[in-house]
């Protein structure tokens, strides 16, 4: 039998304090994400969002455009006449040149536009989600042999908000050895969520990339989450929903530093993974940082990993 679910219970001050499963499920938005049909409210809302109808489309990039105030001078594209549909729109292509790399080859850039919502060193095979929250890299990867080689290693949890760009680029350079398609859950992945729901992360579903640089192996992870929920990638692979774990081997995929890997349909997150010795984070890289691709956010030790 499980151990029974912890209760609130006094501290030394006379306040009430709460466990795990009651602080998991004090939150109204929290709870009601468990009850509400996530993947067909996912795809009845993402029906809407590929529509081509003309009145649909501009309604909704309009008012999208309109409620978050978006700067489009950096995007292909300047009205809801320039786009297909909604989510032609919402994963709009950067203008040429307007995320240039730095100059330093060595430095590692953010894979999102976002808020980092956690980052640091993974200890031990596990790495933080939330203040009293952790999980595992293997349970992340969807047990992946290769998890093994990232447990002492640095991370960083890019937090993509709607009116964020949506598309996700490599933070360094290397070659696709791995995919891994995980099915999984889509809650809501905002702070609320991450802060009540236990290992949010390996809960929902996510696609797991597996790369070779000249450090090692580092991890890419696309993780899911509520309203439209899917996830698609530049090259002929998986489309999700994914209806159950499987991975592939890539032939001849390929990136250069900045290389556009894909795209989210509305807001999600990216965990990037390094293996042990092989990238310093930046000491400005911390929870609520925001960081946009091409922005720095670790080096390279090729020296330090034992790699050539």
């Amino acid at each position: 039998m499980g151990q029974p679910a912890r209760h609130p219970r006094a501290n030394r001050g006379g306040n009430l304090t709460l466990g795990p499963t009651t602080a998991s499920l004090v939150h109204p938005f929290a709870a009601l994400q468990r009850l509400i049909p996530q993947h067909g409210l996912s795809r009845f809302l993402g029906a809407f969002a590929a529509s081509e109808n003309d009145v649909v489309k501009r309604l909704l990039i309009n008012a999208f455009m309109s409620a978050y105030g978006i700067d489009m001078r950096e995007f292909e594209g300047e009205t809801a006449a320039d786009y297909a549909h909604f989510n032609d729109f919402f994963t709009r292509r950067l203008l040429p040149g307007s995320r240039p790399m730095p100059a330093d080859p060595e430095v590692v850039v953010s894979p999102a536009d976002g808020t980092v919502s956690q980052a640091g060193t993974v200890s031990r095979g596990r790495l933080m989600q939330a203040k009293g929250r952790e999980y595992s890299v293997s349970a992340l990867l969807g047990g992946a042999a290769f998890a093994d080689g990232l447990a002492n290693g640095a991370f960083a949890t890019v937090y993509l908000a709607p009116h964020n760009y949506h598309r996700v680029h490599t933070p360094c350079a290397g070659q696709l050895v791995e995919t891994v398609e995980i099915p999984g859950r889509l809650f809501s992945v905002n702070g609320v969520t991450e802060r009540h729901i236990p290992r949010l992360f390996v809960r929902n579903e996510r696609l797991v990339l597996r790369i070779a640089a000249s450090f090692g192996e580092y991890a890419l992870v696309l993780v899911g989450a509520m309203i439209v929920a899917s996830i698609r990638v530049n090259w002929p692979g998986p489309v999700s929903p994914y209806r159950r774990q499987s991975s592939r081997n890539p032939d001849g995929v390929s990136f250069e530093r900045g290389d556009e890997i894909g795209a989210f349909l509305l807001g999600s997150t990216v965990i990037v993974l390094f293996p042990e010795g092989a990238v310093t984070l930046d000491e400005g890289i911390r929870p609520g940082q925001q960081v946009r691709v091409g922005s720095p956010i670790g080096t390279c030790d090729t020296a330090g990993s034992g790699n050539p």
